[in-house]
């Protein structure tokens, strides 16, 4: 243990230098200031294989109310070394320059959206205000003389126009021109009288308090960049979490203008996206990627080793999973009748239908058939809600052999594997509607189905999985908004429709609805029910409905072969992953 001083020549923390080839640590406290400011000199980086800044607004601005209450806000995991990664030029959205020859650099591994957030709207420069520029984000604003000091009084302004004179623009706390150009901008608003001392006192303190404000630092001395990644991955800050994607993807990254996986697997999400598919969760696209090259051990595996394996692979892996994710989504789609990512009951189905479409591009029309079945019976019997890496890799290989003809459907017959068909048995219609219950996923996808068209108040059709591309869960609307209902969190009280100003889900289906005729689908509704709901009795309603509605879905659960559920109606399971 080393004791050292600063550049103050004040004693500092132990410095516990490492042993040959080993990684030594130092921990200590620095002002915030002091660590920005080496942001801005370029000392302090980035690395290329981080994710991109991801932080929501909410989080911008409770990172900002932390620290004027002086809560901690995480450590930050620092990496010193000799060795050249290559970083970004650009945090937050500010250019910051190339370290200057003969000066070291330290790399951020921990704490990147923190001191992006800080550094990007701390160290902005005085520019007109625009309500139109894309830069919001960056601009945050502490609202002066709001009485209430338990609520979070940091905010972003959007509205056209200016921000109000007492939005003390917090680019203005380090710099004392720009504060002093506040103050004189403020008095000229609302006087210079009692109230503006009152403000620009409290203007002060925050500044003084965001100033003065001191972060613990934990910083790795040499050692690999394998070391480095490997006590990231068992740091636990408030900062965002090291996920196996970034971890592989730090370890596998070699520079040379080369994107890392982590942001080639962005690229390729972000591609499905575009395509009005929504987000897929990163996790089940490096996942995917995984399986395509190779892996079986996609959930559970030491990174570090998986890493080494995956050396050499990467390049080729990304563009094929990018070729078989697209088949899998157009199956999803065109097959299934998925319109969105957020549907899919069990992300691991979409994993492994990337596998099958990397291996079987061009697949037989028996093979799609059961592709199908597999898909709508896993959902119903609940197959993936307890995946682990024994399962996991027992699923790869599954469809590995279906995939590459190895294996046909009899022959996973008594195997209890997924497809082992006549071994699941499908839940029950789900009395709760929950859209983190995979059974009630299955449930909408078949709703989806069964009644594809609406009519909108002017007479017109439309298909509701372009409502739900455009409203996500807003489309998902109450019918009877009663409070004490027994069954009103019944899917049976929901109803997918376009958002109507002024046109409730109850009015639509007592105005649009035609109980005699299916040309539109009747949604479900008998003429009993349909009677019901006119008089006001929706306890009632919604039990017929729910019992039609299960009596249908239960036709569709044998038309595909499943082993029919053993009750009636059952509570939802929270199992999505």
């Amino acid at each position: 243990m080393v004791g050292r001083q600063d550049e103050h020549g004040l004693d500092g923390p132990p410095e516990y230098p490492a042993a040959t080839d080993e990684i030594g640590v130092r921990p200590d406290v620095n002002l915030l200031e002091t660590l920005l400011d080496h942001v801005r000199k370029g000392e302090l980086r980035i690395p290329k294989f981080q994710r991109p800044f991801v932080w929501r607004p909410d989080q911008m601005l409770d990172l900002f109310d932390s620290i004027e209450r002086g809560y901690p806000i995480g450590s930050m995991l620092l990496w010193e070394t000799s060795a050249e990664l290559e970083s970004l030029s650009i945090v937050g959205d500010l250019m910051i320059p190339d370290v200057s020859p003969g000066r070291s650099v330290t790399y951020i591994l921990d704490g990147h959206q923190r001191l992006s957030t800080l550094y990007a709207t701390l160290y902005r420069h005085d520019t007109a205000y625009s309500s139109d520029s894309g830069d919001w984000i960056w601009h945050v604003y502490r609202v002066l003389g709001q009485g209430d000091s338990r609520i979070n009084r940091y905010v972003h302004w959007k509205k056209p126009g200016p921000p109000p004179a007492n939005y003390l623009p917090v680019r203005s706390v380090l710099r004392t021109l720009d504060f002093l150009a506040y103050a004189r901008d403020l008095a000229k608003s609302i006087g210079d009288g009692a109230y503006f001392d009152e403000l620009i006192e409290e203007a002060e303190q925050v500044a003084q308090r965001i100033k003065s404000y001191k972060v613990s630092v934990v910083t790795l001395l040499g050692g690999s960049l394998a070391q480095a990644v490997e006590v990231f991955s068992r740091v636990n800050s408030k900062g965002q979490s090291m996920s196996p994607d970034q971890m592989v993807s730090a370890l596998t990254y070699k520079g040379q203008g080369e994107e890392s996986l982590a942001n080639s697997i962005a690229a390729i999400l972000d591609g499905v996206a575009a395509e009005g598919f929504g987000e897929i969760n990163s996790t089940i696209g490096f996942r995917a990627l995984l399986a395509v090259a190779g892996e079986e051990e996609v959930t559970g595996a030491h990174w570090d080793v998986l890493a080494r394996r995956m050396e050499g692979k990467v390049s080729q892996a990304v563009q094929d999973t990018d070729v078989a994710l697209s088949r899998a989504v157009e199956f999803l789609r065109g097959d299934i009748g998925v319109p969105l990512a957020r549907l899919i009951p069990y992300n691991n189905q979409l994993m492994l239908l990337t596998l099958f479409f990397h291996l079987r591009p061009d697949p037989s029309d028996e093979q799609i058939e059961v592709l199908i079945r597999w898909f709508w019976i896993t959902s119903w019997a609940g197959h993936f809600a307890s995946v682990n890496s024994t399962t996991s890799r027992q699923s790869i290989q599954d469809m590995r052999a279906f995939a590459t003809g190895r294996k046909r459907l009899r022959d996973f017959e008594g195997g209890q594997g997924m497809f082992d068909f006549a071994d699941q048995r499908a839940r029950p219609y789900p009395e709760r509607f929950d859209l983190r219950s995979a059974r009630v996923r299955a449930y909408l996808l078949w709703e989806l189905k069964e009644f594809p068209l609406r009519k909108s108040t002017d007479g017109q059709s439309y298909q509701v999985v372009d409502t739900i591309r455009r409203l996500d869960t807003a489309a998902f609307r109450r019918v009877s908004g009663k409070t004490g209902l027994a069954n009103g969190s019944n899917p049976a009280n929901r109803v997918i429709l376009e958002v109507d100003s002024g046109v409730t889900a109850r009015a639509y289906l007592l105005s649009m609805l035609d109980v005699s005729s299916s040309e539109h689908g009747d949604l479900g509704v008998s003429q009993e029910a349909y009677a019901r709901l006119s008089a006001g009795d929706d306890d009632a309603f919604i039990d017929l409905r729910a019992a039609e509605l299960a009596r249908r879905e239960r036709s569709f659960i044998d038309s595909i072969g499943a082993v029919p559920p053993p009750a009636f109606a059952a509570d939802a399971e929270i199992d999505t992953e």
